[in-house]
């Protein structure tokens, strides 16, 4: 597959200076690769901070904003961002009232955030509350989570919450409205062709011209089954079915 990039090893640092460039009220702190909102800390407001591999775009840092996010942690594609990353933008991010952190259940993701909430408290005192995303329901565990995986619910979390901090609503009532929101929400995917990270060049699975993968996970994690490929309406039928039973 065909890429138009520099150096594969500089995709993040270039993808983080171009976000600064095109959103000047945005604040990047490109030393730790994260996304502020410019007006960071805001006192008196809950924080709220997410953060996961590139590559997902314009997942999470596109979303930082009023009313949204007010960090995000860019890791490196397809990788969780480093406990130091998130430990580094959880203190950026107290204004006082305590830290969100919203996470998709991806065991890197999952035990990172942790101990960075946990650094963050022994060092600052600042509460922080983790609320995990899982509403994949493909397949109960995989190669990177046990459990469901943290997907699509996990942009509306963050809107949702963002909100209700801007009201500055409490660090606990922030944090159970998050949970409420992945409560309800159940997604599934599928898949035409693999995906090839820059890194690589190379296809992370094989997947014939007249084949699809039902249930792929978000970094080519294998789906439920794969199948011949079918009509749109087919396809439909097949994801609605199981988000709904």
């Amino acid at each position: 597959m065909k890429k138009l990039i520099n150096d594969p090893a500089d995709v993040v640092s270039e993808a983080l200076r171009g976000m600064a460039a095109a959103h000047p009220e945005l604040r990047v702190d490109h030393a730790h690769k994260v996304i502020y909102r410019g007006d960071a800390p805001v006192q008196g407001k809950v924080g709220l901070l997410a953060g996961g591999g590139s590559g997902h775009e314009p997942l999470h840092g596109g979303f930082v904003g009023s009313g949204m996010l007010d960090g995000a942690c860019a890791g490196e594609v397809f990788t969780s961002p480093v406990p130091d990353q998130i430990l580094e933008a959880t203190k950026n991010v107290d204004g006082g009232a305590g830290v969100l952190h919203i996470v998709k259940n991806y065991t890197g993701d999952v035990m990172n955030f942790e101990m960075a909430a946990e650094l963050a408290a022994s060092e600052t005192g600042v509460e922080v509350v983790s609320v995990v995303t899982d509403d994949d329901v493909a397949v109960q565990d995989s190669l990177y989570t046990a459990g469901r995986r943290g997907v699509g619910i996990t942009v509306i979390a963050e809107k949702i919450c963002g909100a209700a901090a801007e009201e500055r609503r409490s660090l606990a009532e922030v944090a159970e409205l998050c949970r409420k929101v992945n409560g309800q929400g159940r997604s599934m995917g599928m898949a035409l062709t693999p995906c090839v990270t820059p890194g690589s060049g190379q296809p992370s699975f094989e997947l014939a011209e007249d084949e699809m993968e039902i249930g792929i996970g978000i970094h080519g994690e294998p789906g439920r089954h794969r199948e011949k490929l079918t009509s749109a309406a087919g396809v439909v039928e097949r994801l609605a079915t199981a988000v709904v039973e």
